[in-house]
């Protein structure tokens, strides 16, 4: 069980998702708002992607993620930043000529994945520790061992902590091996993603079964999608982890009810009380995940 818990808000993702719920942030305004809210509502932790304000569909466009870093930390609000380095994975093979990329294909190098983070710096980063079926189609996300070494080698060197995103055992599996060749900082920090098509599905014996694989001194977090987002959240606490929520990984509070970020943090901090745990200011979570800026 864990008592001192930090709260995670996913604010909008880079999902087909704006034309589902008014909620959805797009416009860097509305995202850095949703940060803001769900860092007064309790969240320790506002994890970040940013759209293209005209289409609503996901970017990697690094002067947007300035301008939400940038209102984020004009606005005096105290929450720990993560940035998304997921973009620039996807691959979407051409349909007369599957060895060609097709619509939908954008595929960038380590170094420019990490564009945006290097310019923002924030105190944590996302990183995809391995590629995946994704859907239904012939979407794949691509991350291979040699651009995860760059990338875990670079975070280091900045001082920004990745939180290694993992959707199968294997991912794990290469995460330890990036500990064992000293290219993360100590504590490693995982985020067990559970329920997304096809990665790991989201149960409590796929959570305890990914859990027991982590490296002892590990911290981590899971989440589960759509209307698992609460249950996995209540199960990861029960196992000793921490927690994320929000609009990027489910838009509804209640059956029906469209829910607004803030709200997702009030509900799991309501769950975590009442489990008889508390949820952690972000200077506390930077000084429990020994992020840059933890006071001793």
């Amino acid at each position: 069980m864990n008592f001192e818990v930090v709260v995670t808000c996913a604010v909008t993702g880079a999902g087909d998702t704006m034309g589902k719920s008014p909620h959805v942030p797009v416009t860097p305004a509305e995202i850095a708002h949703a940060a803001i809210e769900a860092a007064k509502a309790g969240a320790a932790i506002a994890h970040i992607h940013v759209r293209d304000p005209e289409t609503g569909k996901g970017s990697r466009d690094p002067a947007l993620f300035r301008e939400v870093v940038e209102r984020i930390r004009d606005s005096g609000t105290d929450v720990v930043i993560n940035l998304t380095a997921g973009m620039g994975g996807d691959w979407t093979p051409d349909a007369l000529n599957w060895a060609m990329p097709g619509p939908g294909t954008d595929m960038i190098g380590p170094d420019e994945r990490l564009a945006h983070v290097k310019d923002c710096m924030p105190e944590i980063c996302s990183l995809d520790c391995g590629t995946l079926n994704f859907g239904n189609d012939n979407s794949i996300y691509i991350s291979t061992p040699p651009i995860l070494r760059r990338m875990a080698a670079l975070t280091k060197e900045w001082g920004v902590k990745p939180e290694l995103e993992v959707f199968e055992l294997g991912h794990i599996r290469f995460a330890r091996q990036m500990v064992a060749e000293g290219l993360l900082a100590d504590p490693p920090m995982f985020q067990l993603c559970l329920g997304i098509p096809w990665g790991a599905d989201q149960t409590v014996e796929t959570m305890k079964a990914m859990k027991e694989h982590l490296p002892p001194d590990a911290s981590w977090a899971s989440f589960g999608i759509s209307r698992m987002q609460m249950p996995m959240a209540a199960a990861a606490v029960a196992m000793g982890g921490n927690v994320r929520v929000g609009l990027e990984d489910n838009l509804f509070l209640d059956r029906g009810v469209l829910a607004t970020n803030a709200q997702l943090v009030e509900r799991v901090i309501g769950i975590v009380e009442r489990m008889g745990a508390r949820a952690l200011t972000p200077q506390e979570a930077r000084n429990k995940l020994k992020l840059r800026g933890a006071v001793a």
